[in-house]
């Protein structure tokens, strides 16, 4: 546009609700505009227009009845906004020109009408506004640059403009004209002597959002930071902007918040140029995303940055590039190349230079996650590339979605920040006389254990004592702990503990990613308070170790408290029968000593245990080891002493209890006793509801 010194449109609308300092916060329609031309060389003034507007709901409020003076038949008959703004633009260019003018800017009473209420209403209809909707010159500004004493530019109003230039009001009864034909008066009077003024500041409206990186130095105003909730969970950042159309959002202000799986959880914070346009975008709180209402709240700079800001130089190169379409891959195979993203995409949706263009998301480790980001030099090369969801690459189909800038950065900041297992934080320790510990698992924080994940469901422990080799000679006796899911079955984990942290560093460092059968293993030095977290009840999943779920209703795992009899050992038959016996079998003696062979729980000790887990949600395997030391390379010490020695014999046990799952939810007491046929048992049974 030229300049905007040539011609001024005095330019007034009302909607169908709220009107004045509260204009378009209720998401009502426009029905009314009106303005005026007047030549700021000349000081000419032409001819004051009116046009009604037909809403598409014909429903006034009383407050716009009253102020308006309108009526749902008057409206009736009149046009639509776009046809409306068709006429604006013809007869305002046709009288600029016969005025010898070739520009001219819109001068409104404040911002609402433009940003709050046209803006907005246009971007819902998906309707394309004119060049000049896009400046204006703000009235109430332009009178503070004039008239510094008159007051703060919120607290300005027409009257009181007036008032302060003492001039009479408007004794006018049409809707509109009388705004326009104040502001007109009061524009001719700051123009003349004594003031003099020229109308110099131009209020932009951004046609786009602009993406960008944030870094997490960069100083952020909490007064110009919201959070916006609700949002549909396909929204990309340029949805949101067109939610705040009309309000200037800063360079890569929108930041989509993931929830812990990383996925979008309809949440952003969005960030403006300045508190003034926070504040009117605080007032679209409840307004519409298509079907769906949108919570709009304050929100801190803090926030903004721990989700949108980043230190990666890698990703700071990757976002430079400006006026890009992000797109978010996931699923890819870990084998994934870049060749064979570009051949994935094809030709008909070009990377933006190329190989540069893609990022792929890893591991601290440099392990792949299956995510990658991707850059677009236009809007139909996405589309294209948008096309492809849920096509296969390999043997996977790949998802694809819009992302952001922000969102490139808090899913390297996530993943990189990821540790391997995670540690644990001291949580509030309350005794609690609950089943102790196995005599060899402690709650030492030395890392003295290894992890094994990704391990064939059908491995079993002679399978890892194999994968292990040489190292099997530097397990603990029965220090493989196997990993069963929520349903029993195995995990594709395990938890092995090792004579000292330098050994399960040497097994983390020769093992890691060797193969057992077809599959290759991952192998972590842990801690074995780690291991013991898990083996309680605790679960394993990409963002290290969680509680476990607290939602079923089951009791607590028996106590000792009520046994007065002494400890007692058990044999491994009675512990750990089998689920289900074909035949009944009468006990047999253990193979070797079964003092560091049986996972007994004492009735002495007390175990210290975090009481906001709930540890019966589910129960782990069993810590279980093999039948015999044959397995090893060459014995320990003590197991050999173990071996050497005679076994003692089984004492009968007055008060050694054994827990059974995953019962027939038609079993009964009659059942139970059949299925220990031959094992000698207390007629002493609890069953848990």
């Amino acid at each position: 546009m030229a300049s905007h010194s040539d011609t001024l449109v005095v330019f007034f609308g009302a909607t169908a609700g709220a009107n004045g300092g509260k204009l378009g916060s209720d998401e009502r329609e426009i029905i009314l505009l009106v303005w005026q031309i007047v030549d700021l060389h000349e000081k000419k003034v032409g001819k004051i227009q009116q046009r009604l507007i037909k809403p598409d709901t014909l429903e006034l409020t009383d407050q716009c009845k009253e102020e308006t003076g309108l009526t749902v038949e008057e409206l009736g008959k009149a046009d639509h906004l776009d046809t409306v703004l068709q006429q604006f633009q013809q007869a305002v260019s046709a009288e600029v020109k016969a005025l010898g003018r070739s520009s001219y800017t819109l001068c409104v009473d404040g911002p609402l009408l433009i940003r709050q209420a046209l803006h907005p209403e246009a971007s819902k209809k998906n309707l394309v506004l004119p060049e000049c909707f896009y400046q204006f010159v703000d009235l109430k500004r332009e009178f503070h640059r004039c008239c510094p004493n008159a007051g703060p530019v919120k607290d300005l109003s027409l009257p009181s403009m007036l008032e302060y230039l003492c001039l009479p009001a408007v004794n006018e009864q049409l809707a509109g004209v009388r705004e326009v034909k104040s502001m007109m008066m009061i524009i001719q009077h700051i123009l003349a002597e004594p003031y003099n003024h020229k109308f110099s500041s131009l209020e932009p409206v951004k046609y786009k959002f602009e993406s960008g990186a944030c870094s997490k130095t960069e100083a952020v105003d909490s007064e110009t930071v919201i959070r916006a909730r609700g949002l549909p969970w396909q929204s990309s950042d340029q949805d949101i902007a067109r939610f705040f159309k009309g309000l200037n959002i800063a360079k890569g202000g929108v930041a989509l918040c993931l929830n812990a799986q990383g996925r979008r959880n309809g949440e952003a914070l969005v960030r403006f140029i300045n508190s003034e346009h926070r504040d009117m975008a605080l007032e679209r709180h409840k307004h519409h995303m298509g079907s769906r209402y949108i919570e709009v709240y304050k929100a801190t700079g803090e926030e903004f940055l721990k989700i949108a800001g980043g230190t990666s130089n890698e990703v700071a190169q990757f976002l430079s590039k400006e006026n890009q379409v992000i797109i978010r891959m996931r699923g890819l195979p870990f084998t994934a190349t870049q060749q064979d993203v570009l051949g994935f995409l094809g030709p008909d949706s070009p990377v933006t230079d190329g190989t540069e263009g893609l990022l792929f998301v890893k591991f601290p480790d440099g392990r792949p996650t299956g995510d990658a980001f991707v850059l677009f030099a236009c809007e139909q090369y996405a589309q294209n590339a948008l096309k492809k969801h849920k096509q296969i690459l390999g043997k996977r189909y790949i998802e694809l979605f819009r992302s952001t800038a922000a969102e490139v950065q808090q899913v390297l900041n996530r993943y990189m920040s990821t540790p391997l297992i995670s540690t644990l934080p001291p949580p509030p320790m309350v005794p609690v006389p609950v089943l102790a510990a196995p005599p060899f698992i402690t709650t030492a924080s030395t890392r003295d254990c290894v992890r094994l994940r990704g391990l064939p469901y059908t491995a079993g422990i002679e399978d890892i004592l194999e994968f292990m080799g040489e190292h099997t000679i530097d397990i603990k006796p029965h220090g493989v702990h196997m990993v069963l899911n929520q349903q029993g079955r195995p995990s594709g984990d395990a938890f092995i503990q090792m004579k000292s942290a330098d050994r399960a560093f040497m097994v983390s460092q020769k093992c890691h990613k060797k193969m057992m059968k077809d599959r290759y293993v991952e192998v972590f030095q842990c801690s074995t308070e780690e291991m013991s977290f898990v083996l309680m009840g605790g679960t394993l999943n990409r963002s290290g170790l969680s509680p476990p779920p607290c939602k079923l209703p089951c009791l607590s795992p028996p106590t000792y408290a009520a046994f007065p009899s002494p400890a007692a050992m058990l044999s491994a038959e009675a512990l750990y029968q089998p689920p289900l016996l074909a035949t009944p079998r009468t006990p047999q003696p253990p193979t070797h000593s079964p003092a560091p062979a049986l996972t007994y729980y004492s009735p002495q000790p007390q175990l210290y245990m975090n009481m906001n887990m709930n540890y019966t949600a589910y129960y782990p395997s069993p810590p279980v080891s093999p039948s015999t030391v044959g397995y090893f390379a060459a014995p320990p010490g003590s197991m050999a002493a173990a071996v050497a020695q005679p076994p003692p014999p089984v004492l009968p046990q007055p008060g050694a209890l054994v827990r059974m799952q995953g019962l027939p939810y038609n079993a009964g007491v009659k059942d139970i006793l059949s299925f220990f046929q031959g094992f000698q048992t207390e007629t002493s049974m609890h069953v848990l509801s």
